[in-house]
Order: C-alpha cells, then sequence, then structure tokens
C-alpha cells in the first residue's frame, strides 16, 4: 500500500486552529494547511528566535493570528469562540530538554496548565470535532532498552520537560474519559488523540540547543562544532513527516472518532535512526565548509537519552501514513533550505517546493 497523502477536497475552506504556529513546527504546519486551502487561526507567544520562520514567510499574512499565552485561559477561549474550528492541533509548548533545567516551572506551566486550559475551552465550543495534542517521544518511561517504544508503554519523564509532556499525555486520556468519552460520542462528537514524533529536523529551525541548528550556526560562523553527546541514539525524521500523520489522523478523527481517539506514535524507519556523530559529520558534508571540525564535549552535561526509538506500526495500518523521506533526503532539503536563506531567496516558497516535492 502506498503512502496516504492529506485529502485537499477535505481541507479545503476548513478552520483549523493551531496553538503554538510561530513556532518551527507550527510555521511549516501554517503553510501547509494553507496549500491545502485551509483557514488557519493561530494562537501563540511571539517567535522566540531571530530569525523564525514565522517572520521570514510572513506567516502573519496568511493565517488569523493571536499572539497570547496559552496560559492565559480567558484570551484562549476567546480566540477558539472567534475561530470557529473544526480542528485544532495543540503545539503550543516549551519544547527544549535543556531549558526545562534551566526553567522548570515555566516549563511546567506551559505543557501542563496550557493543555488543561485548552481542553477546558473546547468544552465550550460547540464547533470542535477533533483535537490533537502534539507531544513528544520523550514522554515514556524509556528504560533505555533497544526495542521501539508502543503507544501502550509506559509514560515517565526523567527531565522537566519529559516529565511536563508524560503529564499532558495523562491529561489528555483524563479528559477524553471524564468529557469526551467514546462511549458518549454520538452526544459530544469530539474525538481526541494525541500524537508523538520523534526527533523533528528541517528547514527554518534556528532553536538553541537543538543539534541541527547548533552545527548550521557553526558552519556559517566558521567555527568548530561542539557534540555533547555524540553516541546519542534518535529517530531522527523530516518535519512533513509527523505533519502529514496529524493531519490524516485529523481526517479520521472527523469521520470516525470513536475508533481513532487516543495516542500514535510518528517516528522514523529503524535505518534513520542514527547517532548524533553521525548527523553532524553528514551535514557537515552536505553544506560543506572547510574550516569547521568536529569536536566532542567534554564537559559535565545534564542527562539526556541516549537511545529512544518509536514503534509507528499502529500509524502505518490504521492510517497508512509512513516515513517518505528517509535521512538523507531529509539533511539534503536541509542544505538546499541553508542555501536559499544565504542566497536572500523566497523562503515561502522554498517551503511550498519542499511540500509539493513531499505530496508528489
Amino acid at each position: 500500500m502506498g503512502m496516504k497523502l492529506p485529502d485537499s477536497g477535505f481541507w479545503k475552506d476548513r478552520n483549523v486552529f493551531i496553538t503554538g504556529h510561530t513556532g518551527f513546527k507550527g510555521a511549516w504546519l501554517s503553510v501547509f494547511l494553507r496549500k491545502l486551502g485551509a483557514n488557519v487561526y493561530g494562537y501563540a507567544l511571539k517567535p522566540d528566535t531571530m530569525p523564525s520562520l514565522y517572520h521570514e514567510c510572513n506567516i502573519d499574512s496568511m493565517v488569523s493570528s493571536t499572539i497570547a499565552d496559552v496560559r492565559d485561559i480567558s484570551k484562549l477561549k476567546e480566540a477558539l469562540i472567534k475561530a470557529e474550528p473544526s480542528i485544532v492541533i495543540h503545539l503550543a509548548a516549551q519544547p527544549l530538554v535543556r531549558r526545562s533545567y534551566r526553567e522548570p516551572l515555566h516549563t511546567i506551566e506551559t505543557n501542563i496548565l496550557g493543555t488543561v486550559n485548552l481542553f477546558e475551552s473546547v468544552r465550550s465550543i460547540d464547533t470542535v470535532k477533533a483535537v490533537i495534542n502534539v507531544t513528544t517521544d520523550k514522554c515514556y518511561k524509556n528504560d533505555q532498552g533497544v526495542t521501539s517504544l508502543t503507544e501502550d508503554d509506559e509514560l515517565g519523564g526523567y527531565d522537566p520537560y519529559s516529565g511536563s509532556k508524560a503529564c499532558s499525555e495523562i491529561l489528555t486520556s483524563t479528559y477524553r474519559n471524564s468529557f469526551f468519552n467514546i462511549t458518549d460520542y454520538e452526544k459530544h462528537g469530539v474525538a481526541i488523540a494525541s500524537a508523538r514524533a520523534g526527533n523533528v529536523i528541517g528547514g527554518g529551525d534556528w532553536s538553541e540547543d537543538r543539534l541541527i541548528p547548533d552545527i548550521i550556526r557553526a558552519i556559517d560562523r566558521s567555527e568548530d562544532i561542539l557534540l555533547r553527546n555524540p553516541d546519542a541514539v534518535r529517530p531522527w525524521q523530516h518535519v512533513l513527516e509527523p505533519l502529514t500523520g496529524y493531519l490524516l489522523l485529523a481526517e479520521n478523527l472527523v469521520y470516525n472518532g470513536q475508533e481513532f481517539s487516543g495516542p500514535w506514535n510518528f517516528g522514523s524507519d529503524e535505518y534513520d535512526t542514527k547517532n548524533v556523530l553521525w548527523i553532524a559529520e553528514k551535514l557537515l558534508s552536505e553544506i560543506g565548509n572547510s574550516s569547521t571540525n568536529i569536536f566532542i564535549d567534554g564537559n559535565y552535561n545534564p542527562h539526556e537519552t541516549m537511545m529512544l526509538k518509536l514503534n509507528s506500526s499502529k500509524a502505518v495500518s490504521k492510517l497508512g501514513w509512513e516515513p517518505k523521506w528517509d535521512i538523507v533526503k531529509s539533511l539534503q532539503s536541509i542544505a538546499d533550505f541553508v542555501d536559499c536563506f544565504n542566497k536572500g531567496g523566497d523562503i515561502l516558497e522554498q517551503l511550498n517546493s519542499q511540500i509539493s516535492d513531499y505530496l508528489n
């Protein structure tokens, strides 16, 4: 079976509400949804990087945007009521592990209270048919085994970020059971799912303390690349992989909510699970800078999981989703983006052409 792709007939003129639309994934999703013909409503803080994909693509001009905090329930509820969405995709989060060590309270408030505020707001709106809470592969109590994690594996969280996302998952289940129970689906008509993706990469990520942006910054400045955890293994995937998964999931939630409510993994193929050193060497060879070398950071660094693998067989069998771009193609697309950005090219055009390439 070939991989299913989002149905533009389904998305055309549909009202979609995204929290976190000013972030890296949110900006890509906004462009993707506009390409499919959806009416996009965004709710988020201002972008926290300079440059940002949100500004480079002028996303403000293509979505109806509310700049506000998910911790502010009255503003969130007001924006949702105004948008009258049928689908809500919740991306707003403090998404960085190392920052969560520096700012545990902010991380926990944003990732836990933000989720509760969203579900509380959805309860008072009758247009919503589907909600997807986007969490992470780090929500699992990972015992560092080499087996791939399935949706039924135990939740946990070593660091404040991972713990907050595990809590967000539990609360998603709590709200689904208490207020949007599938046994009463005919009454409320709202399907609730969560989505757990791997290490998402792609052009336009300028975050701090993330491997690919750090490597690109070092190459741009002709500085050496310092790797904290060269042997850490991650399920790398291009940002379009999980986004396609979320869109397919949303379609199925609207059509058949009882069957598709619950948690979903969207991970990479087994052979795209590479260590950090491999990624750094490959990206350096793609972008190229003879004065940049790779060094290993010998200093103490906060705990980060060494091995993460997701089992996505549920999404493959039930949604018809499967990874499409391998790690080499994904890194090439990042190199293309960097080249376009450095030459002052049209960044929105670059995203649209990569989305077209992916959909074909």
